[in-house]
């Protein structure tokens, strides 16, 4: 973990209120590993008081990409700073991806949840396996981040509530649809409804919550980052507790990455 000022090398806005920060971080891009994330001052002054953390997006050598919304006070200041200006920064921070098991890779995002996986995608672009995203919106304008995923050997599937892009319906539903199809397949191979997937999600908690769910009933193993505020982001404050099988976890630091069945939901 490193705290240090990063120089601002670049701020735009993608589409509506998501926005790219990259920053020249070469201290905590040398050490960031995907899932992890910062946390971030988006003031000089005390208001807002508290740091915000961000998802590490992607890394590329001593540069680190930030992937964000504005949604509050926070986010509306860092969404003015400009290229040259510096950030207080501390990371990378918690627990991320464990990405060393075998078989296909199946990543689900929810909305935002897209933030995270850019940097799994990254690493996981080394595999010679068969990759999937499934990405979920509420309509086709807020499918984010589709052509980096297929530069990066990704086959892109989405679902928009309303139809007007891909599945309609929610990203669950169309993983539930996937997982049903992949296992038929299996089935016709091998005898064997048994197949070697893992899933990677991000999302809103009800999301993660199905997907458990669905993950228990295809036998996978289901990693998830969850979404939560995080006042100090090194497990001092207590204010992200989440209740696990093994006890009371602290998102911030036991996470933000956890296996779904440890999850008490």
């Amino acid at each position: 973990m490193k705290q240090l000022d990063a120089r601002i090398l670049s701020n735009r806005c993608i589409s509506g209120k998501y926005y790219l920060l990259r920053l020249s971080a070469s201290g905590i891009a040398r050490l960031s590993q995907p899932g992890q994330f910062i946390h971030l001052r988006c003031s000089e002054s005390l208001s807002p008081l508290l740091r915000r953390p961000f998802s590490i997006h992607r890394v590329s050598g001593a540069k680190i990409d930030i992937f964000y919304q504005v949604v509050g006070k926070g986010t509306e200041i860092l969404s003015k700073k400009k290229a040259g200006q510096y950030l207080d920064v501390i990371g990378p921070l918690g627990r991320g991806f464990e990405i060393d098991r075998p078989g296909d890779f199946v990543l689900v995002a929810g909305g935002m949840g897209i933030a995270p996986l850019l940097m799994l995608a990254q690493r996981l672009s080394r595999c010679r396996v068969n990759k999937v995203i499934l990405v979920g919106a509420k309509t086709k304008s807020l499918i984010l981040c589709k052509e980096e995923f297929k530069r990066l050997g990704f086959k892109i599937k989405a679902a928009t509530e309303d139809g007007s892009l891909g599945f309609k319906g929610l990203v669950t539903d169309l993983l539930e649809q996937t997982l049903r199809i992949k296992h038929s397949s299996a089935a016709l191979r091998t005898g064997s409804a048994q197949c070697n997937t893992n899933l990677y999600v991000c999302g809103p908690q009800e999301m993660l919550k199905k997907t458990a769910r669905i993950s228990s009933k295809y036998r996978l193993k289901a990693q998830g980052s969850l979404e939560r505020n995080m006042a100090c982001g090194v497990g001092a404050c207590l204010g992200c507790v989440i209740k696990t099988t093994h006890g009371y976890r602290k998102v911030c630091q036991d996470g933000p990455v956890f296996n779904l069945d440890e999850i008490i939901w």
